[in-house]
Order: C-alpha cells, then structure tokens, then sequence
C-alpha cells in the first residue's frame, strides 16, 4: 500500500527506528521532530497519514491536531502516547485522532494499525485546501479567505479536480472526460466553465491558461 507519512516525534533514537520499519514496510515517511514546520508541509504535498507523539517538547500533540483540524486539515492521525489512561485516550480521539497507540509498543503492531487506518481512510478525503481555498465536501461548501462563495456541483467538481491536481496541466481532453464524462460538449464549453469558475473564486490567478495546452491551478 503506497502512502505519504509523516511523523513527528522528538526523540530521535525512536523517530529513526519507526522510519526505517515503516520505509521497510513500503510506506514513503519524512520525519519532524517537532511541529513547526508541519503545516507547510501539509499544505505542500498531499500526506496520507500523520503519527504523532502526544509529549512533545515544544508542543502537546492533541492540542496541535486539534488545531490542524480547525484549520480544515483532515489528514488521519494516529496517537503515540504514554499517556495510557481511558481519559487521555479520550482526550487524542477528540482532538481527532484516527487511532490511538501507547507506549511502549511493538512496532510490528503499529505498522498493522497504520495499514488499517489507511485502508479505512486513503482516498476518502473530505476536505480540500490550495492556498486560501477550503472545500469541504461533506458540506458542500467553498470558502474563499474565509468567506463562502457559491459553487455549482460541477464548479467544485472543477475546482477539487485543479486542487488533486495542482501545477499540474490539465487539457481539455482530460478535463471533458473527467467532469463531463466524455458526454457530447464544445471545448468551448469546457472554457466557459473554467471562466465562471475563475470569476466566481474572485482571482484569476488561481487558475492559469496554458498555451496549446490546458490549465492548471498554480
């Protein structure tokens, strides 16, 4: 199962033991020993799986989740912790932890539960960001630096296939069968769509025009 972790935990010895196993066990992993630079890394590249130790020295792991979920970030989590009573487990999974893990532990078992979390949870992304944009498809809204605007279903499919995309260029013939479903339309169509959607996002610059190519969100 081809994933992206990351994992932040600062004690060195067990963050260089859990990236070799967890490379071993085929997983692509970047390790952080704290969390300041993981925000910008979520925004950057598309992670499948965050593991995260609960007692860091600069931060509390459940209150950093916490706040990643505030911030419209849905990447699972799974909690490592010697924090083992029923009132911390508690605290992790409400702070929106996926799966909750305490020390000390066998890493063969949590290279099973991140295999169980990803199979629960790859590909079943719910919220979408690119910069200043947020789409969260449970309820359909978009928000624009944090205000909403109003998308037509086939304007957010548009909009979160840049997104899966970005600085990526998409041609129209990838565009036509991917939100048109290969149904009868002009390519002028395909422009037109693309324009509203450029105009209702309130910045054209989001989305560029390729010459003899297509678009791309950038």
């Amino acid at each position: 199962m081809s994933a992206l972790i990351a994992l932040i935990d600062d004690e060195k010895d067990l963050l260089d033991i859990l990236e070799y196993h967890l490379q071993k066990a085929g997983f692509e992993v970047v390790g952080f020993s704290g969390v300041s630079k993981v925000e910008q890394f979520l925004e950057e590249e598309s992670v499948d799986l965050l593991i995260v130790d609960r007692n860091l020295i600069h931060a509390e792991g459940a209150v950093f989740v916490k706040e990643l979920r505030n911030k419209g970030f849905n990447t699972p989590v799974i909690f490592l912790s010697a924090k083992d009573s029923k009132k911390a487990k508690l605290e992790g999974f409400e702070a929106g932890g996926d799966d909750y893990i305490t020390k000390p532990f066998d890493v063969d078992d949590l290279v099973v539960r991140v295999k169980a979390v990803l199979k629960r949870t790859k590909g079943e992304s719910k919220i979408y960001k690119f910069k200043d944009i947020v789409i969260n498809c449970e309820t359909k809204q978009v928000f624009v630096a944090g205000n909403e605007i109003n998308l037509s279903k086939l304007e957010m499919n548009l909009l979160i296939e840049f997104i899966k995309n970005q600085n990526i260029v998409l041609s129209r013939d990838y565009l036509w069968d991917k939100i048109w479903d290969g149904e009868e339309i002009s390519k002028k169509t395909i422009n037109i769509a693309i324009k509203r959607l450029r105009q209702k996002l309130g910045n054209s610059d989001y989305i560029v025009s390729v010459r003899a190519m297509g678009y791309k969100i950038c």
